[in-house]
């Protein structure tokens, strides 16, 4: 005799195994989640554990820069200085770590422009600044045509000096001021006090992004100003492009000449005359108050290195004392 299955526990078969078909999906989707919120957990913290390892090589360089500036305490500071070769600690490094290394580069700050010391006090202009910072400005790598330049200087003056007047220059340079800079979207006010960091930079009407950061392989501004009121620009270490910018009469050739001879260990860097010692340069003048041949203020830049992964700080220092430990000035985590 054949038995019959009624067609309702056929329907209730089919949807039982409809359910548990359907719960082992979840299960199975809920596990795989889980496995995945767990390996990314792990990962996570292996990630959070290698940054805090990276963050302490590359204050580690920090520290290393300090050293060799805390064991060079010379009133003259010249390129053939052990700070200035910082970088060959990259080469070595390596042997202070189980992983990972530091490279580490020094700058004296007192090599470059100091764009706060072109207002003074009472909101004078300084001429001296005003005509070095124009110069740099005109330099064929920047790009910038003459009004251009005075234009830029003179919104650098109307972001330091305390006063909403707009700066009007003799040689047709026009500053911006409060109106100008809450009329841009979003609008933001103009300081009307001194620089604190070079990156305010960025906010002066007619710098750009380019201009700041360098494109095409041309260089940025940024890397040869400096907010530091340092007391004069150290001839003996000051960027090529600086030293172009510090008279009229000098010549790219020149400023090669001048690099050239302020390396070579035979040559005397006491006096910050020395440029005139050098073949063809007799004639070039240079404001005697412009420049000098010490430093106090140096950026220590330091790059931890671990894997593929990259931490860089950059700390601004400077000596105090004859033989203590340099003081921090700033410190920044890129």
């Amino acid at each position: 005799m054949t038995r019959s299955v009624r067609p309702e526990k056929i329907n209730e078969r089919g949807a039982a195994l409809i359910l548990v078909v359907f719960i082992m999906a979840v299960i199975v989707a809920a596990a795989l989640q889980f496995n995945r919120a767990a390996r990314l957990q792990v990962y996570e913290a292996a990630g959070i554990g290698d940054g805090i390892v990276l963050e302490h090589i590359a204050k580690s360089g920090i520290y290393i820069g300090k050293y060799v500036l805390k064991e060079e305490d010379e009133e003259v500071v010249t390129l053939r200085d052990d700070w200035a070769r910082a970088e060959e600690v990259s080469f070595q490094s390596a042997a202070f770590f189980s992983v990972g290394h530091c490279e580490v580069r020094v700058v004296d700050e007192s090599g470059k422009i100091p764009v706060n010391k072109l207002v003074d006090g009472e909101g004078e202009i300084n001429e001296s600044i005003r005509d070095l910072l124009v110069r740099f400005f005109t330099l064929p790598e920047f790009g910038l045509n003459d009004l251009d330049a005075y234009d830029i200087v003179a919104a650098i003056a109307d972001w330091i000096d305390e006063d909403d007047e707009i700066t009007i220059g003799d040689d047709g340079g026009l500053g911006a001021e409060q109106g100008y800079y809450r009329s841009l979207d979003p609008p933001y006010d103009c300081k009307n006090a001194p620089f604190d960091s070079i990156d305010e930079l960025m906010l002066i009407k007619g710098i750009t992004e380019e201009l700041y950061h360098g494109a095409d392989g041309l260089p940025g501004i940024r890397d040869y100003l400096t907010v530091r009121k340092t007391e004069r620009i150290n001839i003996n270490t000051a960027p090529l492009l600086v030293l172009r910018s510090l008279s009229p009469d000098m010549t790219e050739k020149m400023a090669t000449w001048m690099d050239e001879y302020r390396r070579d260990d035979n040559n005397e860097l006491d006096s910050p005359s020395w440029y005139l010692n050098i073949s063809g340069m007799g004639g070039v003048e240079i404001d005697s108050l412009l420049i000098g041949t010490s430093s106090d203020v140096f950026s220590i830049q330091s790059t931890g290195r671990l894997d593929r992964m990259i931490r860089r700080i950059t700390a601004e220092v400077e000596r105090k004392e004859s033989g203590d430990m340099p003081v921090v000035l700033s410190w920044t985590v890129h």
